[in-house]
């Protein structure tokens, strides 16, 4: 029995680590981008792009995902993402991807901000571009700045991962919990808390290597 629960659960986690590794693929370098919107000197940009910006992190992600979901079928008439197990994950990762695109985007604009002007004046009187003073000057310090808050993130993204089973993505916590209704036992739910303290504890050694080499 616990070789096939183990089994099973395996099945559900490669789902989850899918969603997780998806997700940073896209809302990182996303961030950077939405980063910058909210930096820029034109209101038109940087007004809309902080007020989306306030309206993902104060709602939970639970109800992001729910509106990602359901909303184009409710309010444009049409599903966009498809029937079936693809159109749930694409469905989720693309609540993922905006929801840390702009958890992201605050940390790397408090990383961009807390760098002191005389670095960038200093690159200016090397000669430097912009883009060569923020790529090999400011980017570097932003990196070691920001990896802490980054790191911590990531985890909670581990985590996170477990709400797409509000639509019905067949992720580890849904493995887990079937043998509730179908064998009547609980343990392979409480199972499935044993693989997420092992992905977040390589997760966190990681982090910590990369720190000390910063």
């Amino acid at each position: 029995m616990f070789i096939e629960v183990t089994k099973s659960l395996l099945s559900g986690f490669s789902t989850t680590l899918i969603l997780f590794t998806l997700t940073l693929i896209f809302s990182l370098p996303l961030g950077l981008l939405a980063s910058f919107l909210a930096m820029s000197k034109y209101k038109f940009i940087r007004i809309p792009t902080r007020t989306f910006i306030w309206i993902i992190r104060g709602t939970p992600l639970l109800l992001q995902l729910i509106i990602v979901y359901y909303g184009p079928g409710i309010f444009l008439k049409n599903n966009i993402w498809g029937s079936g197990d693809q159109g749930r994950f694409i469905a989720a990762l693309c609540a993922f991807v905006i929801n840390y695109t702009f958890y992201f985007a605050e940390i790397y604009r408090g990383g961009i901000q807390s760098i002191p002007k005389g670095q960038y004046e200093a690159g200016e009187v090397l000669g430097l571009s912009k883009s060569q003073i923020f790529r090999h000057i400011i980017l570097l310090q932003v990196i070691k700045q920001i990896l802490p808050p980054i790191s911590n993130e990531v985890i909670t993204l581990v985590k996170d991962t477990s709400l797409a089973r509000i639509i019905a993505v067949y992720e580890i916590i849904w493995s887990g919990q079937a043998y509730i209704k179908t064998a009547g036992i609980i343990w392979p739910l409480f199972y499935t808390g044993a693989f997420y303290l092992v992905f977040s504890a390589l997760l966190e050694i990681l982090f910590h290597y990369l720190e000390k080499r910063l």
